[in-house]
């Protein structure tokens, strides 16, 4: 026990101890932390949809039809209807065969990764994907190799040296939307280099699911190339205001993952009552209201990220509704969360090893739900608070 005490007082001696926050509310636009009402900015509800009515309709009827828990894992008798005609939807959504559930974001990648590849594979994977994905690409038994980020000339040179000594399957593995820097990956170039080099993509698109696109379909259909890519894994508890995961692809890949993925085969499936209402909200994904939302959001971002840009910040290239403010050290930044929360606003500071040393960042997540002048006000108090720690 000593050792564990030792660690975490060496932790909070160096600003990087964490805890957890109580959030009273849903997840909307203001909640309540400590007692008082804040404006959350640091939730991916991105669309601001997991409290709509036709989401908790769907829910609660699903869950007094057939119960809360689904009592077993899919192979056994967790397969309900719900979860088979969301796995059906979904598929129809990514325009692809078939698609499987995962309780989770990190059980979908470690679980897609470790079911699909071993050690004949080799996997290409960019250097700031999520770590769920360098999990499961330890998991595999792959050999990796990691490239510099969103940088398809160097993985290209990379590939080309790797051709003679080819094995197994290659896999080219990228966040659609990076979850820490809100940039895009360079999706038309990597398809250009799976075809060229035999291989496969996969990307993660949790931050894009929802939210990228004419119609929400993702980072594929925002640059084009939805069509290209094989493993289409993304999340159901961001845009989409649920819970869960899944990966759409080929039926092969679909029914190998049945077979042999540990986080898929050996888990209690979601309650019934989740893939129902994440059918609710990919029906409004698709409706005139969640094109609507997109625009709302779009615009929100714009407002509040050239806002922070015109007052001197770096927000690492973001065009997406994730908008990092680079603080760089840890101290400072939780410093910073802490006087933000003071003023009236919810935004957590992020610190390694979540991100890279000297990289620390105020990561702030912009929702449709938000008003621009809420957003503005939330803008100005950040620059406020930046410029009191740097003087």
């Amino acid at each position: 026990m000593d050792n564990w005490r030792n660690e975490l007082a060496r932790l909070e001696s160096q600003g990087m101890l964490r805890s957890l926050r109580v959030v009273d509310g849903g997840q909307g636009p203001r909640v309540k932390v400590n007692g008082r009402d804040v404006l959350l900015l640091c939730s991916n509800n991105y669309l601001g949809i997991a409290n709509h009515p036709a989401l908790v309709e769907k829910m609660v009827a699903a869950t007094q039809r057939y119960g809360i828990g689904s009592g077993a894992s899919r192979l056994i008798s967790g397969t309900m209807p719900p979860h088979a005609e969301l796995e059906e939807r979904i598929a129809t959504f990514k325009e692809t065969q078939a698609a499987l559930l995962f309780n989770s974001g990190y059980a979908a990648n470690t679980g897609v990764l470790q079911g699909l590849f071993g050690p004949d594979d080799m996997i290409f994977s960019d250097a700031l994907n999520h770590a769920s994905i360098i999990d499961g690409c330890r998991l595999s038994s792959a050999r990796i190799l990691v490239y510099p980020h969103c940088d398809h000339v160097a993985l290209a040179d990379l590939m080309e040296r790797e051709k003679p000594s080819r094995k197994g399957r290659w896999l080219i593995v990228t966040d659609g939307v990076f979850s820490m820097d809100g940039d895009v990956a360079p999706l038309p170039e990597l398809c250009d280099l799976k075809d060229r080099f035999d291989a496969l993509l996969m990307v993660d698109d949790a931050h894009g699911t929802g939210v990228s696109g004419r119609t929400g379909r993702g980072t594929g259909e925002a640059l084009g190339c939805l069509d290209r890519i094989d493993l289409h894994m993304g999340t159901l508890g961001k845009a989409l205001g649920c819970a869960g995961a899944y990966l759409a692809a080929d039926r092969a890949i679909i029914d190998t993952l049945i077979n042999r993925s540990r986080s898929f085969i050996f888990s209690t499936s979601l309650p019934p009552g989740v893939p129902a209402a994440v059918l609710a909200a990919i029906d409004l994904v698709d409706s005139d209201e969640g094109f609507n939302l997109r625009r709302k959001l779009e615009k929100n971002r714009s407002v509040f990220a050239e806002q922070l840009k015109t007052g001197g910040m770096d927000l690492l290239g973001s065009t997406t509704q994730i908008v990092p403010v680079l603080t760089r050290d840890p101290g400072p930044t939780m410093k910073m969360t802490e006087r933000l929360l003071e003023k009236g606003i919810f935004l957590q500071g992020v610190r390694p090893p979540t991100v890279a040393p000297g990289l620390c960042r105020l990561r702030a997540t912009v929702m449709a739900a938000h008003s621009e002048t809420e957003l503005a006000d939330a803008a100005a108090k950040i620059l406020d608070v930046y410029g009191e720690q740097a003087g």
